[in-house]
């Protein structure tokens, strides 16, 4: 199946993620089949839509897109029979990974690719439940995925090529940026990148080094900018100035091999987990939360419009 010929597309799991995907179809013009099993799933998919769709317009809108192609259906057989992707966005847990896929599959057309959003289960983990194994593989996008354009895309052991690219295809049709992992490894690519960030923040938090506002402040204000730019190595060959990255190496590759050393382990103890929540209710303190969101939201389509408008593209 080509891209091209894509035009109805399955979204099982209509919460935070979900919800974000149905937007990004519907915003291509495509027709999207929802199935959610929670109460009042579909009045809450159409608010969240309702919700993000203002961004999309702002992020610009394809032909024929609108909010009216969306169809919720009371069963997950009924939603995929007719899809010609489906993008699954369920609970990160390995038992309804097993029960859905087997689901999807024996219902859905033997050529349409299943796709999960999952952050830390492996396609390998799953797969083997359908009969169709090599037609399952990894879409996971990035928070909130109707504006943030990364899509990591994976198969499990059994996957095939004609699966991979028919979904990075697929993605890169909806606006995304998908790139592909050579290997499975848990939690991807971003996430693991995010977890090692995450892990040294606790520990400054933890052994005093810091508070959670001005930790936040050293990432939001110093090197998130020019992360938001450029990636970790192109950022590092921009700091060795002519000799670019064997400079950098060079001079510098001691000294981070020594705090490599020195990074702090820790645990997320009841104490450790109470400093962080306390610190980021004094930074959220007479902030409207919504209209954080909301700005967050805005300047990340600027920036992006920004990029496109740029060789950093």
């Amino acid at each position: 199946m080509t891209n091209n010929s894509i035009q109805r597309v399955a979204v099982i799991g209509t919460g935070l993620i979900g919800a974000s995907w149905a937007t990004v179809f519907l915003a291509r013009g495509l027709d999207v089949i929802a199935y959610d099993v929670a109460l009042n799933a579909e009045a809450a998919l159409r608010e969240a839509i309702d919700r993000h769709w203002p961004a999309m317009r702002h992020l610009g809108l394809a032909n024929g897109a609108s909010t009216d192609r969306l169809k919720f259906c009371s069963s997950v057989e009924q939603a995929v029979e007719e899809a010609q992707f489906v993008q699954e966005s369920g609970p990160e847990r390995l038992d309804f990974k097993h029960a859905i896929f087997a689901a999807m599959d024996a219902a859905s057309q033997a050529s349409v690719v299943l796709a999960s959003s999952s952050s830390t289960i492996r396609v390998t983990e799953f797969q083997d439940v359908c009969s169709h194994p090599e037609r399952v593989v990894l879409g996971h996008p990035f928070n909130p995925p109707h504006i943030i354009p990364l899509v990591e895309v994976i198969g499990g052991q059994r996957t095939s090529q004609t699966a991979i690219d028919t979904a990075m295809a697929f993605y890169a049709a909806c606006g995304k940026h998908p790139i592909r992992l050579r290997r499975e490894i848990r939690g991807h690519i971003a996430n693991r990148l995010q977890a090692a960030l995450w892990q040294e923040a606790f520990h400054l938090v933890e052994s005093g080094v810091a508070t959670v506002a001005d930790i936040d402040a050293a990432i939001a204000h110093g090197p998130g900018l020019r992360w938001a730019l450029l990636g970790p190595f192109l950022n590092l060959h921009l700091s060795g100035g002519q000799g670019g990255m064997t400079h950098f190496l060079s001079h510098l590759g001691p000294a981070i091999e020594a705090m490599w050393r020195d990074l702090g382990k820790v645990s997320l103890t009841p104490e450790c987990k109470a400093a962080v929540v306390t610190g980021v209710n004094e930074q959220l303190a007479g902030r409207d939360l919504p209209a954080t969101i909301q700005d967050r939201d805005r300047l990340l389509i600027e920036l992006l419009r920004a990029k496109d408008a740029s060789v950093l593209s």
